[in-house]
């Protein structure tokens, strides 16, 4: 990887370029008068097939997908496999209710004062491991996790508060959801779990699907995808995606992630945020009236966009899972509508799925990505800082940079290795390596163990060396 790409991450980090420093208060402004103002199995996370030991498989661009296309790599993404925010309009506009003293209101309407006061954040770099709803709601399975935590680095779960059927995860107070039944109480008593985990210092990331939601298009026809006969559009499992040109559908998803903050969860992670990228799509119709000329690009961004600035006001961090494939842009970003810098640059943070398992043979260089986990993370990594370099050299910023790593055996590859302790700190280790700080690991059948992970006090004993590390890389 270049030298200069670490050393510009390394200064990144030390220097701060984040979007999600606490703001309490925007400059006021006066208004002028008159003036308006993918594989087999099961799909369980946006980008990447995986896997797991319950033969659950992760969506995503396999190495290789069931039609032999190539996956996550630098050749296509393959069949179907496994994110709002906001480049302005951050705030949640308050009105002055005071005019000036002696005049009457309504002549100084329309000098009135807007302040924008947003909701205190406080970041956590996390350290983080799925779980899915199933386990969250079962007492035992979590007890586990949580001793699990307690006694390592870790600090974060993501938890499915929608999952890839589109059924919401526990009782929720969404009229939305309510109205097409969507609750399923997978986890019984949200109250009590969040309760629990907060009071083990644990941070929360609800998941949420967005675009791949069979549950909402069978349920509103209106807003899926649809062919020019006027049949629905089914992936090769005979499911239908919603349409992300259906604002119908941006409300839907909002209303659900503020109802998770409601319930405890710190952020929301945005999944599936995307277009399907199966067999077919190409003829999937969309009305001009509803892309008014936009791009799949353009309509993942306005998202990302309206969702960051609606979750930002309640106080929430806002994240989103997107394909390793489309680091550098290209055919493949193009396909799913993802744009990784400009999504990035409207989000607390960009979650890349680049398990070593999901690289093609040759990738990077390397003959088995897969057999070389260290490699491929640094690899990966050191494409994602170049990308976003284009950001940073412009004096802009992005959201952190958190990836997904691999803690699943790819038993399904023709050339694999059993993945353990040493695998996954060694993708730790590259994380660190590339200049970045926090990492998610998943397992579809959500088995982990202490192999591999720190202590807390070792963790936090690297983390001071890797700050000094980068303190002195500073140019004086």
């Amino acid at each position: 990887m270049k030298k200069w790409v670490i050393a510009l991450l390394l200064a990144m980090t030390v220097s701060g370029c984040r979007r999600y420093e606490p703001v309490t208060e925007l400059p006021g402004v006066e208004a002028e008068a008159g003036e308006g103002t993918e594989e087999t199995g099961e799909y369980a996370a946006d980008g990447v097939s995986d896997q797991g030991q319950d033969g659950q498989v992760r969506d995503g661009a396999a190495s290789q997908s069931q039609d032999g296309q190539s996956g996550d790599s630098a050749g296509g993404l393959g069949q179907d496999g496994q994110s709002g925010d906001s480049a302005g309009g951050l705030g949640q506009d308050g009105q002055s209710g005071d005019s000036v003293s002696g005049q009457a209101q309504d002549e100084y309407a329309a000098d009135e004062i807007f302040i924008t006061t947003l909701p205190e954040r406080t970041p956590v770099k996390v350290k983080g491991i799925y779980v899915s709803a199933y386990v969250a709601g079962t007492k035992a399975r979590m007890d586990e996790l949580i001793q699990l935590l307690d006694e390592t680095e870790l600090n974060a779960v993501v938890i499915d508060v929608k999952d890839d059927n589109g059924r919401i995860t526990f009782a929720m107070d969404s009229p939305q959801a309510q109205a097409i039944g969507a609750c399923e109480n997978y986890i019984p008593d949200i109250e009590e779990l969040s309760r629990t985990l907060k009071e083990h210092g644990i941070y929360m990331i609800a998941r949420i699907p967005a675009f791949r939601d069979p549950y909402l298009a069978e349920a509103k026809p209106e807003w899926c995808l649809k062919l020019a006969d006027g049949s629905v559009f089914r992936d090769r499992n005979k499911l239908a995606w919603v349409n992300p040109y259906k604002e119908e559908v941006w409300d839907y998803l909002v209303e659900i992630g503020k109802k998770a903050g409601e319930a405890g969860f710190d952020e929301i992670q945005f999944d599936y945020i995307r277009f399907c990228t199966e067999k077919g799509m190409d003829q999937v119709v969309f009305e001009p009236e509803e892309t008014k000329g936009r791009s799949r690009q353009d309509i993942i961004l306005e998202f990302v966009r309206y969702a960051y600035e609606e979750l930002r006001k309640e106080g929430l961090f806002v994240s989103a899972d997107v394909f390793g494939a489309v680091i550098g842009g290209g055919q493949d970003a193009e396909t799913v509508g993802q744009e990784y810098s400009a999504m990035a640059a409207e989000l607390d943070y960009i979650c890349p799925m680049i398990y070593p398992s999901h690289y093609a043979d040759g990738n990077f260089g390397l003959e088995h990505p897969d057999t070389q986990p260290y490699e491929t993370i640094l690899a990966a990594l050191g494409d994602s800082a170049e990308d976003l370099s284009t950001v940073w050299t412009a004096g802009g910023t992005t959201g952190t940079v958190r990836p997904w790593l691999q803690a699943f055996t790819a038993s399904y590859l023709k050339t694999y290795i059993p993945y353990g302790p040493e695998q996954i700190r060694q993708q730790i280790q590259a994380v660190y390596d590339a200049g970045c700080e926090e990492w998610i690991l998943w397992n579809a059948s959500v088995r982990y163990d202490s192999g591999g992970l720190l202590t807390e006090e070792q963790g936090q004993a690297e983390a001071a060396a890797r700050e000094a590390a980068a303190q002195n890389m500073q140019p004086e």
